[in-house]
């Protein structure tokens, strides 16, 4: 998630004060990544700093505005523009979890898929009644749409997250299923032949001759 073109965004409709800010994304998002004003107030100075953002005095109540400035609303469409990176995907603390589950002979890690799936399912079914909620009338506000579509993707999400770890399952089966195979022993040598005797072999001989 990038917090700094979140507030950008934001800053391009007009100035605004931190906890605005703040209120603003959580309710765009549907706060689902809630921020601190310690978050905003770091940020702003950072976008500050890099000249995306400066200081536009204050409101009637003395808050505090920031602006967004050429070289942020530069940055903001070059975001909208370019994809979200896959090629370096952040660490996934389910993945890295059963990851380590695997190798660690003490872990009953079909308990730990079943436990996360109970979990994964209760969240989809959460964000489906927070969907049907939000669909009881038809979205119209922008704010409201950008919500649907948070809630959306947290939905696909999950349904992924289930259906991945009834993968992982069905694989742990199959490698439990699994044995090594019986090493074959090699064929028996075909037995040596007896030794005849210097005595058996003269008389054969003579036989032979006679």
């Amino acid at each position: 998630m990038s917090i700094r073109h979140g507030l950008l965004a934001l800053l391009e409709r007009g100035p605004r004060y931190g906890s605005q800010l703040r209120t603003e994304f959580e309710s765009r998002t549907g706060a689902t990544w809630p921020l601190n004003v310690g978050q905003v107030y770091t940020t702003l100075g950072r976008l500050e700093r890099d000249g995306m953002v400066v200081p536009d005095g204050e409101d009637e109540a003395g808050h505090s505005l920031y602006a967004i400035t050429d070289v942020g609303r530069a940055e903001l469409r070059s975001w909208y523009e370019r994809p979200v990176d896959r090629t370096s995907p952040a660490r996934d603390e389910l993945s890295i979890k059963l990851a380590m589950a695997v190798g660690t002979s003490t872990v009953d890690i079909r308990e730990v898929i079943q436990s996360q799936r109970r979990h994964t399912v209760k969240a989809m079914q959460d964000y489906t009644r927070l969907k049907a909620q939000a669909l009881e009338t038809e979205p119209t506000d922008r704010a409201d749409v950008a919500w649907l579509l948070v809630l959306e993707q947290l939905i696909f999400q999950t349904e992924a997250e289930a259906r991945w770890l009834d993968h992982c399952e069905a694989r742990l089966i199959r490698l439990s299923a699994a044995k090594p195979p019986l090493e074959q022993a090699p064929p028996p040598a075909p037995p040596a032949s007896a030794p005849v005797p210097v005595a058996a072999r003269a008389a054969g001989r003579l036989r032979r001759r006679s």
